[in-house]
């Protein structure tokens, strides 16, 4: 066990260097002495940075400060498949191994933000694995308790974070590589949409499927390094620009929201994971939400594809020359998960595709009706002993829950939930469209304050969630006329993928009018500071990328802006421009649009 040096945390940390009370050059160092120490037991480490290898990136912020760089100092990890340059890149395989010039994308990213890598991480070879065990520099023990995995297989990287030693690190995930380390080690783990992070200078796995991702203690903590390094990469033609409803202020507090929760749940035989599951449920209904039941099957069939079908091929690509070559360089293991690839045909892809793509769209059919989806993070533990017995079946039952996000371009977040009875860490993963990653990290921040369960080295969460909404990539607007449920302009709404969120009233402050001229029958609502009272409206939800076409269709004098309702949200809103009110006939006394044509 570790006595950890200092909270690593990144407010925590930035705190210690601005009061004086700790440098980069004190604490770096020290990381590294504890890290060699652990690394005689357990291999977190590849490839530890010398004192001198260290230096550089010391000597770069001698003449910064915290207030210049928002990762001034901070430690992280690099999994030993993401290049750093002048040390070498091995996945795992020293035949294979070579020393880059040039930093990952996004690494140099986070360097020239402040933050300095502590060293190159243990995985299982060429990222093939989600346990930890495959690798010729060690087996990676659980921080926890000895006799299980740390998984995989960002295994040294999740380590890192876990026994302390880094503030942060980078996995990389293509079946769950970013999620089940996370669940293992009572940390938070992203896997943002594909493409947010730029895999430029990563031994790819699978290159159209492959995500770099974060662990860290908290979500907080991984919303911010999203926010600071979601760039669109010209080095990465896989990289894609983040929507603005995706920016890192869309962090904030959860509205109430919908959830979805597989109607079937497998455990794989797991006596305690049942119970586990139920109290995360009800800990997001004590949060706001409100179970949906879905059917989890398409996505599970797709996730059957990752492992039947031209995947594995496209994994192949990258270690099948080694294994033709030098076989014995790769080991057994990876190399019975790969030799069927050569089996595949181009017909076979697109085959794949195909069939992919028929899951796809059932399963964003589901999706569109929830906010997100709840799963355990992994059915069960499987211990060392298991994985020796039969390495592919149990590795394959971490995977039962994870497989499908990336080939489903889902993004997701695994968060610490629970504990096991023996002290193992439990946790769930939260899912969604693509593009929803802040969303999803408010969600996992609220649930990791409602829990309060200890951090990574028994800290205590203390960070506050923002007091702004979250923001997901649906628009709420508050309607008070013809697009109320039932009335004329509705299908405006549904025509667009609008969902009915709730019945509700405005704040005491409104009048309502029904306009003169124009089309028939339009209400007007005017904010008043005096003589107003509540006005019916309803919210209605929409796909944020529809709300342009809506917005140009509304005819002056009405307008969209904020609306305040009678609970004090402020929100998206038909509003009325006061020189449209000339001849409008003052309609405020039946308190709705629908009881007004009631009356008539």
């Amino acid at each position: 066990m570790t006595h950890f040096v200092h909270d690593l945390r990144l407010a925590q940390l930035a705190d210690s260097y601005r009061s004086g009370a700790l440098t980069p050059r004190q604490l770096l160092p020290a990381l590294r002495a504890e890290a060699a120490a652990l690394n005689t037991s357990n291999p977190v480490f590849i490839h530890l940075l010398t004192e001198a290898e260290l230096e550089p990136y010391l000597l770069a912020l001698d003449s910064k400060g915290p207030d210049e760089l928002p990762l001034y100092g901070v430690p992280f990890a690099i999994k030993d498949n993401i290049d750093l340059a002048g040390i070498p890149t091995t996945a795992a395989c020293p035949a294979y191994a070579y020393t880059p010039a040039a930093s990952a994308t996004l690494v140099q990213q986070l360097i020239d933000l402040g933050a300095i890598p502590l060293g190159k991480t243990n995985l299982d070879q060429f990222a093939t694995g989600l346990n930890g065990t495959r690798s010729p520099y060690g087996v990676c023990h659980n921080a926890t308790h000895p006799d299980y995995p740390a998984g995989g297989s960002s295994s040294g990287s999740a380590l890192s974070v876990a026994l302390g030693l880094c503030s942060f690190a980078l996995g990389t995930d293509t079946a769950g590589s970013g999620r089940v380390p996370a669940a293992l080690g009572n940390l938070v783990g992203l896997k943002q949409t594909r493409g947010l992070l730029s895999v430029a200078g990563v031994v790819p796995a699978c290159r159209t499927l492959d995500c770099v991702t974060y662990f860290a203690a908290t979500a907080a903590e991984c919303s911010k390094l999203l926010g600071l390094t979601a760039r669109q990469d010209s080095a990465d033609d896989y990289s894609r620009a983040n929507p603005l409803w995706n920016a890192p202020d869309a962090f904030g507090t959860p509205r109430p929201f919908r959830f979805g929760v597989p109607k079937a749940v497998e455990f794989l035989g797991c006596t305690e994971s049942p119970a586990l599951f139920e109290q995360a449920i009800a800990q997001l209904k004590a949060m706001g939400g409100t179970p949906v039941e879905i059917d989890l099957a398409p996505f599970m069939a797709a996730a059957k594809l990752l492992y039947e079908g031209p995947w594995v091929a496209e994994r192949y690509s990258v270690a099948g020359e080694l294994i033709e070559t030098n076989p014995d360089a790769v080991l057994p293991v990876i190399r019975s998960v790969l030799e069927k690839a050569p089996e595949f045909t181009a017909q076979d892809s697109f085959d794949y595709q195909y069939r992919l793509q028929t899951f796809k769209v059932i399963c964003d059919q589901i999706l569109a009706n929830v906010d997100c989806v709840l799963t355990p993070t992994i059915p069960r533990p499987v211990t060392l002993a298991e994985l020796e017995a039969e390495p592919v079946a149990r590795n394959s039952d971490l995977g039962y829950y994870t497989n499908f996000m990336n080939l489903l371009d889902y993004a997701a977040v695994a968060v610490p939930s629970g504990f096991m009875a023996n002290g193992l860490p439990w946790g769930v993963t939260l899912f969604s469209r693509a593009y929803t990653d802040q969303y999803l990290l408010s969600l996992a921040a609220a649930l990791q304050q409602h829990t309060n369960l200890p951090l990574s080295g028994e800290r205590a969460l203390d960070s506050q969630l923002p007091s702004t909404p979250a923001r997901n990539d649906m628009a709420r607007v508050v309607v008070c006329g013809a697009h109320l449920d039932g009335l004329p302009l509705n299908w405006q709404l549904r025509q667009r993928g609008g969902r009915l969120l709730e019945a509700t009233d405005s704040s005491a402050d409104y009048k309502l009018y029904a306009l003169a001229g124009g089309p028939p029958m339009r209400p007007g609502m005017l904010r008043v500071s005096e003589g107003g009272r509540a006005i019916k409206v309803e919210v209605w939800e929409l796909p944020s990328r529809e709300l342009g076409s809506f917005l140009t269709g509304i005819p002056a004098p009405l307008g969209l802006g904020k609306v305040q309702l009678a609970d004090g949200r402020w929100e998206t809103g038909f509003i009325c421009d006061p020189y449209g009110l000339k001849g409008a006939t003052d309609i405020t006394e039946f308190g709705g649009w629908k009881d007004w044509l009631a009356s008539r």
